[in-house]
């Protein structure tokens, strides 16, 4: 075991990842340890998950009266916010019925509607969900007939989504004010890796309930995470999204012919890599279950040593959370090369840099407008 796998194993990294990779370890927490695990969770956006293993290991009626009523006005946000996404898949599926697109959801709202552990608690932002490019023009004009609208009115920002990225514009709904991303891709249009949305849209699972919606396979939902989190991600919530690939390669691998049937989709969809550091994080990081054979079929994709350790090293503060009530520099270090990184898997050079020279030059300006002087984030 690697130096920072001891330190993530023994809790010396913090409260919240030792309850996460030990859940009895809530057993018996007095005030104190509950205030710092939830000052965690809160930053992680991860209260959620530490509810649902309070309630796994029945511990709701022992726990200190402000924590409960600190998890229990959280289940209640996250209750609505679930009944709202199911709301809101069946106005998607209603809006697109007649151009006789069947959506099918991704990340979040997949995880709920499918059932699945990685829903319990989660808050939702918005709603994204996958149909074919050919029909991007139908779709939109659906949505938009049903109430959705594009609030990027920036004619640069409109082009960059619409050729270089793989989704349309964020819309947002006129009446409900909630928001949907429409994607074509998993990955951007300049990514480096190219994963067919043709094929995941193929293998996708028809849902009884909502009716007119469907979810990825259990393969294509795992290789979406990990695309998103390690090639398409700035990880500033990354070990929320790493939290789900734990769930999800739980959950499914439990069937033992799930792991060799990820490996060879992952080859397929040239996700190998993503797929690769998954297995190596998660199971650093969270413990996750990943058998020996599993790992070793997607070897291959391991790079050489020196990035291999560049990546383990940005990625072992990336993925621990600062201390409860302070932001640690090593962490805020790692962050910046890894934002860096997914603009540049995302893009090639001669777009990527008038790009982030045109995203700083208007962060300027507005800041200028407000009358702050702030760093500006690329």
């Amino acid at each position: 075991m690697t130096g920072d796998a001891t330190r993530f194993a023994t809790g010396a990294a913090g409260p919240l990842l030792a309850v996460l990779r030990d859940p009895a370890r809530l057993d018996g927490l007095d005030l104190a340890g509950w205030d710092a695990v939830l000052r965690q969770a809160r930053h992680e956006n991860l209260i959620g998950r530490v509810a649902d293993l309070a309630r796994r290991r029945g511990l709701d009626d022992s726990l200190p009266a402000p924590v409960r009523a600190r998890l229990d006005a959280h289940r209640v946000v996250t209750d609505k916010q679930a009944a709202e996404v199911r709301w809101e898949a069946r106005q998607i599926a209603a809006a697109l019925a007649a151009t006789g697109v069947r959506p099918v959801m991704l990340k979040g709202a997949a995880y709920l509607l499918a059932g699945l552990p990685a829903a319990a608690g989660r808050l939702f932002s918005d709603v994204d969900f996958l149909v074919p490019k050919d029909r991007l023009a139908e779709v939109e004009g659906a949505l938009l007939a049903g109430g959705w609208v594009s609030d990027k009115t920036d004619p640069y920002d409109q082009r960059y989504y619409r050729v270089w990225m793989h989704e349309l514009p964020p819309l947002r709904h006129l009446r409900r004010q909630t928001h949907i991303d429409v994607h074509h891709r998993i990955l951007p249009e300049t990514a480096r890796l190219r994963p067919d949305p043709a094929k995941m849209r193929a293998a996708a699972r028809p849902l009884d309930d909502p009716p007119g919606i469907a979810v990825p396979a259990p393969a294509d939902m795992v290789l979406h995470s990990a695309a998103h989190l390690f090639h398409d991600e700035d990880f500033v919530q990354g070990l929320r999204d790493l939290v789900d690939l734990d769930l999800l390669l739980r959950h499914f691998g439990a069937d033992a012919g799930f792991w060799p049937a990820l490996t060879a989709r992952a080859v397929e969809l040239d996700l190998a890599y993503p797929l690769f550091l998954a297995f190596r994080h998660a199971a650093r990081v969270l413990g996750t279950p990943v058998p020996d054979d599993a790992a070793a079929a997607v070897a291959k994709a391991r790079p050489d040593p020196v990035r291999l350790a560049l990546m383990d090293a940005l990625l072992a503060r990336a993925f621990t959370p600062d201390p409860p009530g302070r932001r640690r520099p090593a962490r805020r270090i790692a962050l910046f090369p890894l934002y860096l990184r997914s603009h540049w898997l995302r893009m090639p050079a001669r777009l990527l840099i008038p790009h982030l020279a045109r995203k700083a030059a208007r962060a300027l300006a507005a800041k200028e407008e407000d009358g702050e002087v702030v760093p500006i984030r690329l």
